[in-house]
Order: C-alpha cells, then sequence, then structure tokens
C-alpha cells in the first residue's frame, strides 16, 4: 500500500510553523499582508492533509511512522517522530480546513486591526502546534506539543489585553488548564516508570495494555494513570469541574472562539483520550468515571445555557456540553461516536460561531436581547447559522443528529440512565438554540440598528461550513457504517436503533418547537419560567455559582497564602537582610568613630576596656 504522502507529513506542522516564524521576523512591516502568509500556509497543509487522507481512504492502508533518538543517555533512549492513522488523519484534515477557514474569515474580521499581523501569527503557532500534537507518535511530544497548543490559547483569549476582561480570561484559562496538565504530567511520568523499556510510543502503549497483553501493569495502576490522563483532557476539554475557562474565553476574537471551539484545543482532549483508548479500555472504573462525568457536562452546561444572554456564551457553553456528549461516548466504550461526533461538532460549530462573529461585526453588540429581524438584512448569516442551529439541535438530515444517535445508540446499549439523562440534554440543546435563533434573526429589527451582511470573505467560509455541516454525517448512518470500520478497522461495532433515531428527532424538533411557540408565536409567555420559580432562572444566569464558589474555596484562601508570605517575605525574610546590613553598617560607624586618630580617644578607650577587665575579675569572689 503506498505511503507516498505519509512520509512527508511532518510538512503538515511545518507550513504554518514557518508562517509563524515569517510573521515574527517581520513583525508589524507585513500590516494586511500578513494575513496572506497566515492563510496561504495553512491552505498548503490542508492540501497536503487531504492528500494524505485520499492516500488512506484507497483502501487499508498501513499506519506510518517514522522516529529518531532525540535524547539519549547511557542505555535510556527518547525518542521522537510522527505517525500517520486514520485517527490522526481524520484530525489532520478537521484541523487543517477550519483553520483555513478560520484564516480566511480572519481577513474581514480583523480588517481593522492594528495588530492584525500578531494576530495571525499566533493563529499560525497555535496551529502548528495542534498539528504537530496529532501526528506525535509518543506521549512525551504528545505534551510539549499540549503545553504549546495551552500557551496559544493564553496569547490568543488575551489578543486584546487592553480590556481587563480579557487578560483575566487568558490567565484564567491557563491556571485551570494547568491543573489538569499536572494529572496529565504525572501519568506521563507514571508510564514511564511502569511501561516496559520505558516505552512511551503510542504502538507499545496499545500492545501493553489492550485485551490480549494483559497482567503487565497492575489495575490499579491502570486505573489511576487513566484517571490522571482523563484529568488532562477534562482540563483542554472543558469538562465539569474544570469547565469555567471555556466560557470566559469568549473575551478572545469571535474567530479565535471558532478555532479553539470548535476543532482544535478543546478537541484534544477528546483526541487524548481516543488516542491512550487501551489504558481506559483496561479499567472499568475508569471507564465509567469517564461516561459519568461526560454526561453531567453535557446536560450540566445545556441547563446553563438556557439562561445566558451573550450570543457566544451561549455558544460556549454549548461547546462544553457536545464535548460531554464525546466524552460519553468513549466512557461507554464508542471511540468511532466520539469521533464522528467531534467531526460533525467541528463544522456546525465553527459555522455557528463565525455567523455570530458575522452578526457581532454587523451589530456591535453581544447581548441577543438587543438584536432582533436580522435575518432580512443578513440574509446569508441567517441561513448558514439557521443550518448550523439545526445541526446541533440534532435535526434529520444534518450531520449533529447521525452523531448524536451514534452516541445515543451506544449509551441506550450501555447505560440505559446515561441515556436518558443524554436525551434531556439535547432538548435543552434545541430549546437555547432555538431561543438564540428567534431572537436574533426573527421579528421586526430593531430602531437605530444599521445591520448589513458582512463581506463575501466573511461570508464564503460561512457557506462552506454550511454545505459540510449538512452533508458530513452522512459518512456514517445506521444504513452505512463506512467510517467506524475506516476509522478502527474490524473492531468497529455498528449499532443501529430505530427507537433511538425517533426519540432523537422528536425530542430536538420539541425543542424547536417549544421556543418558536415563546420567541415567535408569543403562546407561552417569555416571562413563565422566570415568575414561576425567579430562583431557579436566577441560579442558571450564576451559572450555579460555581464560579464563586471556587472564588471562596480556593482563589481567595490562595490570595490570603501569598499575601501572608509576601508579608513575611517583606518583613521576616528582608527584615534579616535589613538588619544584617543595618547591623554591619552601625559596626562601621562605631568603628570609624573609634578610629579616629586622636590619642586622647585611644588612651581613653584603653583605661576603660582595663577597669572592666578589672572589675570582672576582681567581682567574681562576689557573684
Amino acid at each position: 500500500m503506498s505511503t507516498f504522502f505519509a512520509q512527508y507529513a511532518w510538512l503538515v506542522p511545518v507550513f504554518p510553523f514557518a508562517a509563524f516564524a515569517i510573521l515574527t521576523a517581520m513583525g508589524k512591516g507585513l500590516k494586511k499582508s500578513g494575513a496572506w502568509i497566515g492563510t496561504v500556509a495553512t491552505f498548503a497543509s490542508l492540501v497536503l492533509s487531504i492528500c494524505i487522507a485520499t492516500e488512506r481512504l484507497s483502501g487499508n492502508a498501513e499506519d506510518y511512522s517514522n522516529q529518531f533518538t532525540w535524547i539519549e543517555i547511557g542505555t535510556l533512549k527518547l525518542n521522537a517522530g510522527f505517525e500517520v492513522t486514520n485517527l490522526s488523519t481524520l484530525m489532520l484534515v478537521v484541523v487543517t480546513l477550519v483553520g483555513f477557514l478560520v484564516n480566511l474569515y480572519s481577513q474581514g474580521y480583523m480588517k481593522k486591526d492594528e495588530r492584525i499581523s500578531t494576530f495571525y501569527a499566533y493563529v499560525a503557532l497555535f496551529t502548528s502546534s495542534m498539528l504537530a500534537l496529532v501526528l506525535a507518535d509518543n506521549l512525551l511530544t504528545f505534551y510539549i506539543f499540549w503545553e504549546l497548543v495551552g500557551v496559544c490559547s493564553f496569547l490568543l483569549v488575551g489578543f486584546w489585553y487592553q480590556k481587563p476582561e480579557a487578560k483575566a480570561a487568558a490567565k484564567k484559562a491557563f491556571i485551570v488548564t494547568r491543573i489538569g496538565d499536572l494529572g496529565l504530567l504525572i501519568a506521563l511520568l507514571l508510564l514511564f516508570w511502569y511501561m516496559p523499556g520505558h516505552a512511551l510510543d503510542f504502538t507499545t502503549i496499545h500492545n501493553v495494555f489492550d485485551s490480549q497483553g494483559g497482567g503487565a501493569i497492575s489495575t490499579g495502576i491502570t486505573t489511576l494513570i487513566a484517571l490522571l490522563i482523563f484529568l488532562g483532557a477534562v482540563g483542554k476539554s472543558g469538562q465539569f469541574p474544570l469547565h469555567v475557562w471555556l466560557p470566559d474565553a469568549m473575551e478572545g476574537p469571535t474567530p479565535i472562539s471558532a478555532l479553539i471551539h470548535a476543532a482544535t484545543m478543546v478537541a484534544a482532549g477528546v483526541f487524548l483520550v481516543a488516542r491512550t483508548f487501551d489504558i481506559f479500555d483496561a479499567s472499568q472504573v475508569a471507564m465509567t468515571t469517564v461516561a459519568i462525568i461526560g454526561a453531567f457536562t453535557a446536560i450540566f452546561a445545556a441547563t446553563i445555557g438556557l439562561a445566558q444572554n451573550d450570543i457566544k456564551r451561549i455558544l460556549a457553553y454549548s461547546t462544553v456540553s457536545q464535548l460531554g456528549y464525546m466524552m460519553l461516548a468513549l466512557g461507554v466504550g464508542s471511540v468511532t461516536g466520539a469521533m464522528f461526533h467531534l467531526f460533525t461538532h467541528a463544522f456546525f460549530k465553527a459555522l455557528l460561531f463565525l455567523g455570530a462573529g458575522s452578526v457581532i461585526h454587523s451589530v456591535h453588540t453581544q447581548d441577543i436581547r438587543e438584536m432582533g429581524g436580522l435575518g432580512s438584512k443578513m440574509k446569508v448569516t441567517a441561513w448558514t447559522f439557521g443550518i448550523g442551529a439545526l445541526a446541533l439541535s440534532g435535526i434529520p438530515p444534518f450531520s449533529g443528529f447521525w452523531s448524536k444517535d451514534a452516541i445515543l445508540t451506544v449509551a441506550l446499549d450501555k447505560q440505559p440512565i446515561l441515556f436518558v439523562v443524554a436525551v434531556i440534554a439535547a432538548f435543552f440543546t434545541a430549546l437555547y438554540m432555538a431561543r438564540l435563533f428567534f431572537l436574533v434573526f426573527v421579528g421586526k429589527p430593531r430602531e437605530g440598528q444599521h445591520a448589513k451582511e458582512s463581506p463575501s470573505v466573511m461570508t464564503i467560509p460561512l457557506i462552506v461550513l454550511a454545505v459540510l455541516a449538512t452533508v458530513a454525517g452522512f459518512v456514517e448512518t445506521p444504513f452505512n457504517g463506512w467510517f467506524g470500520h475506516w476509522l478502527m478497522g474490524d473492531e468497529a461495532e455498528h449499532h443501529v436503533s430505530g427507537l433511538v433515531m425517533v426519540v432523537s428527532a422528536a425530542v430536538g424538533l420539541l425543542g424547536l418547537y417549544i421556543g418558536w411557540l415563546t420567541y415567535v408565536k408569543g403562546t407561552i409567555r417569555r416571562d413563565a419560567v422566570t415568575s414561576q420559580v425567579p430562583w431557579l432562572v436566577t441560579v442558571l444566569e450564576r451559572k450555579y455559582y460555581i464560579d464563586e464558589l471556587y472564588q471562596w474555596l480556593f482563589v481567595k484562601p490562595l490570595q490570603g497564602i501569598g499575601k501572608a508570605l509576601e508579608l513575611f517575605d517583606e518583613y521576616v525574610v528582608d527584615g534579616i537582610v535589613r538588619l544584617s546590613g543595618y547591623s554591619v553598617s552601625a559596626l562601621g560607624r562605631l568603628n570609624t568613630r573609634l578610629q579616629s586618630g586622636q590619642v586622647q580617644a585611644y588612651a581613653l578607650t584603653a583605661v576603660i576596656g582595663i577597669v572592666i577587665l578589672i572589675v570582672a575579675i576582681a567581682g567574681r569572689r562576689f557573684w
């Protein structure tokens, strides 16, 4: 089987890295032409990724890997390299495609920003890091690029650093994800300690932990390693309880919201669990934990999304909820379902964020209560956004229906309780998307709101993503299991359930219908819930007070400890240093006074000394 293009897969992350180097070296001198450098570089990566995918689609292609010795200390060798599998190929195509469309879209959205070349430099480095992470053939190099992705997200979320909210959001994202990253680092160290030959490459991990390899590592250690890896995924993929950074990341430019929340950073956690799935599969405790956390996150974030008014924050909580679905799929043993939903979610969520950016670019507000009637003035944005909303709501035949159906089918088979939770979350998803769409695009235009359609450089990516959000789901349907077999080979299970298809479509349509009755028809009063249970609405608006809870449990105590250490450093450590300096200085001044050069003073000093000596010796008889 040909591996011609796979041999050059290392170039996929090199192209955007070269763009980053050029943009950084040239600085602001490139001005707006720098945007084309970043866009062309990402397009080159996309073309090569498509070539690799075409090669692997042609038949049962063998996995290709290439590595070299990175560090050698005695008998210990650490290797670095890249590996091309169907899983990594899928991620390459998704990341480069969404990355290219975001780059193209940003040329319109960021057109007036003075730091546009810096923006494209950050995006290029971010894209390069994510692509290198996808291609990494071992956990050590994976972890290096994992951390680099985190650094880039800090730079991008805080890009508008003049805004205090952006700086705070960037710091929050960086600190919260570090908690998960510490868990991943400990897992990596445990694997290095217990793996035969200290191997960290994914092929050896698969061989050691698969069902035939059994016994090499105890069940307890396996469970601990799996849970620590999952902690890393929880941080990056915004799962409860480390989800708090992700909605605040909306302070960054909207194209970055699309890039981070669609196919790249947040997907890295799901990809990590899928890449190391053999470790999880060897521990039932770890699998159950992943499933429960995923299901809880899905419904938890969906309920919060019902009460938010910021268009980007609604989509952010939607992302948290959908990532919960992916983790649920992994927890019930369906790698195919998780990656299928990641694949479709990348397109319709990028579409929704870029559509939201088009709206914000036009009306200069993010509060959906201040919008209305934009559908008549922004027809391309409205239609494409509507397609994204239908896909997210799981309405057939759009892509989200097929991928969500795949997850629900396996959940019903393995964990019926979690299936019920996921169905309720699906209803809430359709309901808050109906609220969002109808408040923004339907009704009478607001007075004084001069909205107009965005330029073609912004609407073309919307159209492309709308097409993908419509057709991408057909790669895996109950009638065609091609995607699962291509991704997982003979290990893939093809689940079919007519009941799940009916229930999934029904709850989605019900959510949209109730939204239509409430926000268009007026049959249901908008304040129906608010007037009956105002406390519940307040709780949802305040996001269950999780941020406030963390503020009192962790932030304030740590700030108090920091203040105490600051005072200790200032008054104890620095005090001792200052006392030592003062003592030496005082001794020096005293010595200066004693060494005055006057014979009378020397004689007086000698007499005083002799008197003291005599008193000390003679006085011993009386003491």
